[in-house]
């Protein structure tokens, strides 16, 4: 199975422009990258859905935002 990149769920939020809860993000990485999807950073991988937010969440690229957080491109490494 391929993975997608992180920075996919990353992408996704911002052009959303919503703030999301943890429930709300998993439902829409399952809307659009299927229930079952795999991703990998830049230093993990075959991450599920869930563990990839823990994984975001660790790193510091989530910022609140009203009841819940959104991300910023500030956050997001360039590669």
């Amino acid at each position: 199975m391929e993975q997608i990149h992180g920075h996919e769920v990353l992408q996704m939020m911002l052009q959303t422009g919503k703030a999301y809860t943890r429930a709300s993000l998993l439902t829409d990485i399952g809307a659009k990258f299927g229930a079952d999807s795999r991703f990998f950073t830049c230093s993990a991988e075959n991450l599920a859905a869930e563990g990839l937010i823990d994984f975001l969440q660790a790193k510091g690229k989530f910022v609140p935002c009203g009841a819940g957080f959104q991300t910023s491109p500030d956050l997001m490494c360039k590669h």
